[in-house]
């Protein structure tokens, strides 16, 4: 799960109908006008939850499979757009609720996975790839950046398969319905809030 959330962090704060072995990707409008993509018949679905003044929204994001398999491979695609540079200190406030028979419970922040407070992502960065470093695949091969400032653009990572080992996810977070709700700020000015909604099934 902790590549999940690196890759909404990453990508989940920067359309058109897809279809993708058979499942249909609607876009839609909220009230504020935000797009959103919910995929038919199957539990995985998101939303931009911001204003319509938010610089920073996810303009797609596909994930597969669903449910997704843990330990297993899963294939990610997201295009975010900004239009503001992305300056530190940026901070991602993440809240994960489990549905259990309706209820959601709301997951603690265990091994940093959960409801976690990450109080400076350029940091965090820095710390996972250390400045001068060349940014890892695929993000290198795509000529996405991994290290503050994101300058103002758009930003695409077509469809890459992700390997996620048992060992990262605590245990309990394995298998499930769960929904996150992400919200990116800069010095408390929210730049975007992302709502995602995903299942998870232990092999």
């Amino acid at each position: 799960m902790k590549v999940i959330f690196v890759f909404l962090i990453y990508f989940g704060f920067g359309s058109t109908s897809q279809a993708d072995r058979g499942r249909t990707f609607h876009s839609q409008t909220s009230n504020d006008n935000n797009p959103r993509m919910i995929l038919d018949q199957t539990s995985f679905s998101w939303a931009n939850c911001g204003s319509r003044e938010s610089p920073a929204v996810l303009k797609s994001l596909s994930i597969q499979p669903d449910p997704i398999s843990i330990p297993g491979y899963l294939k990610a695609s997201a295009a975010v757009s900004t239009t503001v540079n992305l300056t530190a200190p940026l901070t991602v406030n993440v809240t994960l609720d489990l549905e259990i028979a309706g209820v959601l419970l709301r997951m603690p922040c265990v091994q940093e996975i959960g409801s976690c407070v990450y109080d400076d992502v350029c940091r965090i960065l820095d710390l996972v790839i250390p400045p001068g470093q060349q940014c890892p695949e695929p993000l290198y091969g795509y000529g996405l950046p991994c290290h503050c400032p994101f300058k103002a653009g758009e930003y695409a990572l077509p469809k890459t398969p992700f390997y996620i080992p048992a060992a990262e996810i605590p245990f309990g977070l394995t298998r499930g319905n769960f929904k996150a709700m992400a919200i990116l700020t800069r010095n408390q000015e929210e730049l975007a809030c992302l709502k995602v909604s995903f299942s998870l099934k232990s092999e």
